[in-house]
């Protein structure tokens, strides 16, 4: 197994160990609501989110054990959105992860109010007492992920999404659907591991922002492209859902070659900012080629 890996798998092993921690309370009010928000959050997933936390906090020489609530909460709004995402008046799909959908497991109200308790929970988390992290940083922490993750970014993308099947969008209307539905939370992974370093120069900062928006919209690129090329068994969703809704995709408005080649140029813009950056980016680097070679 390769360092890229092996980390992989052993950051998403803390981060379940730690949603696990959170969700399956003892003595829950609702035992339906808390097993609904766990098999939303814990049914598998690639955790590229708490990844970028721990990967980038690593860096910067933050400790694991401040960076694990940062993983945790960015992984609960990410797991939120999924089952919101998949609800029939969203993205109407059957399969998550090879598995049931939330609300195809339990209903669609369950999945609702699955979806609703998970997002809170990322808050509950966040600022919770850190002994690593100042309160002010905290305070600036919950302020990005709420960006992130409203109008400001993650629902604003999904809903310019929605308003854009069955119509033809441009290429500048199609990045900033993606950059907000998608890159956003890559993009807070990141700043909130970043913001852990209280002393991190300005510099430093905005370069990490740089390859956080080139990796963003490479993930959705390679997405893109993974729903013409990949396989419904390996993708764990149904292949060719985007063709079913008549969305605008990158291969679609630029062809699978151009497609492929524009996510290459992203991972080399992500490399570029890195390799400028005065920390050892190699795990980074392996990670935005991972990126866009990845089959699911």
């Amino acid at each position: 197994m390769t360092q890229l890996a092996e980390t992989l798998n052993q950051y998403q092993q803390r981060v379940d160990k730690n949603l696990n921690k959170y969700i399956n309370i003892t003595h829950p009010i609702s035992p339906l609501l808390n097993e609904a928000m766990g098999y939303g959050a814990l049914l598998g997933g690639k955790r590229v989110r708490p990844f970028l936390v721990y990967a980038v906090g690593d860096m910067l020489g933050c400790s694991l054990q401040s960076l694990d609530p940062l993983a945790a909460a960015v992984e609960c709004i990410h797991a939120y959105s999924l089952i919101h995402d998949d609800l029939p008046a969203m993205d109407d799909d059957d399969l998550r992860r090879g598995q049931m959908t939330c609300h195809k497991k339990f209903d669609e109200a369950t999945a609702i109010l699955a979806g609703d308790a998970l997002q809170t929970l990322a808050f509950d988390i966040i600022s919770m007492p850190n002994k690593a992290i100042t309160a002010q940083a905290q305070l600036k922490m919950v302020n990005f992920l709420a960006k992130a993750a409203g109008d400001h970014g993650m629902c604003a993308g999904q809903a310019l999404d929605l308003v854009a099947e069955n119509q033809s969008v441009n290429l500048v209307t199609l990045q900033k659907i993606h950059q907000a539905k998608t890159g956003a939370l890559i993009k807070v992974a990141i700043q909130l591991a970043a913001m852990t370093k209280s002393d991190l120069h300005e510099d430093h900062f905005q370069l990490l922002n740089t390859f956080a928006d080139a990796i963003g919209l490479a993930f959705q690129v390679q997405d893109d492209i993974l729903d013409i090329i990949g396989d419904t068994q390996t993708l764990g969703k149904p292949q060719g859902s985007d063709l079913a809704l008549h969305k605008s995709t990158y291969p679609a408005l630029l062809g699978l070659e151009e497609a492929q080649n524009k996510a290459q140029a992203l991972c080399h813009e992500a490399q570029l900012a890195l390799s400028q950056l005065p920390y050892n980016t190699e795990l980074l680097s392996k990670f935005a080629q991972y990126i866009i070679a990845r089959d699911r």
